[in-house]
């Protein structure tokens, strides 16, 4: 049996680090947090995208390239189960909608040689929301770096992510994905929310729960 990897998806400000830190304490997975607050391109990007793409991705990029290389050594090959907020595919939704012609193709080629044995998840939670609730969740959360946030932008990202994961689930049946529709729920203040949400997860973690439906 496959060491238990899990990752939490969806645009910015949808809820990722709060449910996967959930998960873990919830399931006891070591947990993968993904760097952001030290990425020093991402405000420059949010005030202007063309000129300081290709930076913020390579940033992030290398830095989940080397955080999941430490996890898999460090965890998953001694079958230690982990729960992430992201996953690294996450890199290409951005890439593609953020990066110039000419450097795309240079991004995509380091992407795959880095990715190329790195760990795949077991199962992916999608969480989706509309622009509203990115927009006033982004808001509430009030983080400087994404004071400047466009709203096209964002627009853009939850279409990028619709498609992407159509053609994801398509490209890989044996992967579970697990989407959560999360305009309505609210499981970082509702302790009953967060109680359903893992409800739904916990099937696909815990032995003898089979899926239902």
């Amino acid at each position: 049996m496959n060491p238990m990897f899990i990752t939490v998806e969806g645009p910015i400000g949808i809820g990722k680090t709060s449910l996967a830190r959930a998960i873990s304490k919830r399931f006891d997975l070591h947990l993968l947090e993904e760097i952001v607050d030290e990425n020093p391109f991402l405000g420059k990007f949010y005030q202007n995208i063309e000129e300081w793409s290709f930076q913020t991705e390579m940033f992030f990029l290398c830095n989940r390239f080397k955080q999941l290389q430490d996890v898999t050594d460090h965890y998953l090959t001694q079958g230690k189960p982990v729960a992430a907020d992201y996953n690294i595919f996450k890199n290409t939704i951005f890439a593609r909608r953020s990066l110039r012609a000419d450097h795309l193709p240079k991004y995509l080629q380091i992407y795959d040689i880095l990715t190329a044995d790195m760990p795949e998840a077991g199962l992916v939670v999608y969480l989706t929301g509309s622009l509203e609730t990115l927009m006033r969740r982004i808001a509430m959360r009030n983080r400087n770096i994404e004071q400047n946030m466009d709203r096209a932008y964002m627009e853009r990202l939850v279409a990028d992510y619709e498609a992407f994961m159509h053609l994801f689930q398509q490209q890989h049946p044996h992967t579970q994905v697990l989407t959560i529709a999360c305009d309505e729920l609210d499981y970082v203040h509702n302790s009953g929310d967060l109680a359903h949400v893992l409800g739904l997860i916990e099937p696909y973690v815990l032995p003898g729960k089979g899926k239902e439906g």
